[in-house]
This record gives structure tokens, sequence and C-alpha cells, in this order.
């Protein structure tokens, strides 16, 4: 201990390391806060997050809730299965790694926490489809040659006794918060007031076929994005179980302060698009967009990749 009592910091190569690791992030960092400038000594929590391993002289290891599956939409997406989006996002991350081990030598890992099974009954999208679209990324991260990436999904965490409905019942009991403390936080907490809209916003732009009126819709997605915005906790902690002292990435923005650390996969029109909502559309300059697919199709020609739809060329 330091005077006072105080805990002693890292020596200071080591905190040289962790802020030029998380120098290495920055540029890509998604939030509704983001500026110019933005320097490591603002984010103390992920400093702290990366100390442990730097100063090991291990390798950083890197959780990413997302992945889920393919928006049930056709008018947003090419199928249910990986495309051209998912596989520029999953080179932009081994890519990171790489450029991670640049200034941190050990090296970094990703494991992407691929969350479609713990929200499958809340979004409409079947389980085989998302076990599916998990295995598919395995197969892609293979054929690229990505080795720095793992793909973790709901069934390693329980086995093969359960079914899918009562792992998710299992995860909701063991690390969700109640319902009236996420209502109440959701009233308070601009961050997650903001998060709520957005589920919200999704669910709604997701459901491609419902019998009541748009009202009905609105109300039921409302009580869904509650639902989701529990489950996702409960998948936050069943991942920070799994993989304790890894650093906390999410593809959602967040704000300075938080102890996730928010990350833009590639180019979109808002800080909200993913590779799982959208399609890419690449302009003549080289240049890839997230677009939803009636619009990219709007503006380019279907290029397809193994007999699939891939993404979309701006002519």
């Amino acid at each position: 201990m330091g005077p006072n009592g105080a805990r002693p910091g890292p020596p200071d190569g080591h905190r040289a390391v962790c802020a030029a690791v998380l120098a290495t992030l920055l540029p890509y960092r998604r939030a509704l806060d983001a500026g110019p400038g933005e320097r490591p000594d603002a984010f103390p929590a992920q400093l702290r997050q990366l100390a442990g391993p730097v100063a090991a002289g291990q390798p950083i290891v890197f959780t990413l809730p997302g992945f889920p599956c393919k928006s049930p939409n056709p008018a947003k997406v090419l199928g249910h299965l990986p495309d051209e989006g998912e596989r520029l996002a999953l080179r932009f991350l081994d890519a990171l790694c790489a450029r991670v081990t640049a200034v941190h030598p050990p090296g970094a890992r990703v494991v992407i926490c691929s969350d479609g099974h713990i929200f499958s009954d809340l979004i409409g999208v079947p389980d085989p489809d998302i076990d599916a679209y998990a295995d598919a990324l395995r197969a892609l991260i293979r054929a690229e040659g990505l080795t720095r990436l793992d793909v973790f999904d709901l069934r390693e965490v329980y086995g093969d006794g359960l079914s899918y409905d009562e792992r998710r019942a299992l995860a909701e009991a063991r690390h969700a918060p109640s319902p009236e403390s996420l209502r109440s936080l959701t009233r308070s907490d601009d961050p997650t007031r903001r998060l709520y809209q957005g589920i919200t916003r999704f669910l709604f732009e997701d459901t491609a076929a419902f019998p009541g009126t748009r009202s009905a819709l609105q109300r039921d997605c409302r009580r869904r994005a509650y639902g989701v915005m529990r489950r996702s906790a409960a998948w936050g902690g069943l991942v920070a179980a799994h993989h304790p002292g890894a650093f906390r990435l999410s593809i959602h923005p967040q704000p300075r302060g938080s102890a996730k650390f928010g990350i833009r996969l590639l180019d979109a029109p808002d800080v909200w698009t993913t590779p799982w909502h959208s399609c890419v559309l690449e302009h003549p300059d080289g240049r890839r967009e997230l677009l939803h697919r009636a619009d990219a199709e709007r503006r380019g020609r279907l290029v397809l990749r193994g007999g699939r739809p891939s993404h979309f060329v701006a002519d």
C-alpha cells in the first residue's frame, strides 16, 4: 500500500503501455459523446481493465457481446447467414488485435460472445437459425485465417442437457436485474433511456409481420425492449463469469465513465447500425457502408460470394 493506505498505481512503463493500447482503440469508439482529441486518461475504468494483463505480460482478452443473428426483416438484410458485413467486421477485429500487439507484444484476442440465443424468443428468430449463424461465423473465421478471434455462445454455458428456453430462464434468474429496477434506471439514467429507445426502435423495424395495429406493435416493442435489456444484462453476467478479467467491448454507444467501451465495426449512417441489421454497399472509391437492404439495392447491384448474396456494389 502507498501513503495513507492508497493502493499504488502500476509502474510508469505499464501505464504507458495501457495508454498506448487504449489509444489504439479510441479512433473506433462508438459513442454519443465522442469528440476530437480524446485521450486515454479520460477512460480510467478501461485503463484499470488493461493494467492486469499488461503487468502480468499476458495477452489482453477483449469480450464483445454481439453478432447474435441476422435481423428477421428482409428489407434490412440479405438472409439469415453472415455475409460481407460480418466478414469485414471480423477482419477489422482481428486487425485491431494485431495493432494492439504492436504496442503490447504478448498480443490480444477478441472473444465474440454471440448472444442470439439469449434473445431469440424476444426478437422472433428461431434457435436453429441462430445456431446456423454462429456456426457460419466460426467457419468464416477459419476460412479467413483470423487467428485472434474466438466465438462463445449459450451452447457453451449450460451443456446439452437443457432446452434453450431452460437455459434462458436460468440465465435470467441468476443474472438479470429486476424489471422494477430496470424501469427505474431507464427513467433516471440518460444512457439507459437512450439504449431502451434504440432497442425499441430496432424491435419495431425488425418485426416483419404483426397482426395488430401500429400502436399495439409499439406497445409490444416497448415491453419486449425491457426483456431484451434484462437478458442483455444476464448475458453480460455470464460472459463476465466465464471470462474474468477481460476488457469489455460493446457494440452499443457507451458514455465516458462506463465499464464498457463502445466499438464501431464499420461505417454506418448512425451509431446504432450493425452488420446484422443491415448489409454492405461498396462505393466506387472502395469505401464500404452499412445500409438497410432496401436502401442499398436502390443504389447498387448485388454481388454473390460462394453462391450466396454477399453485398451490393454502387454503380
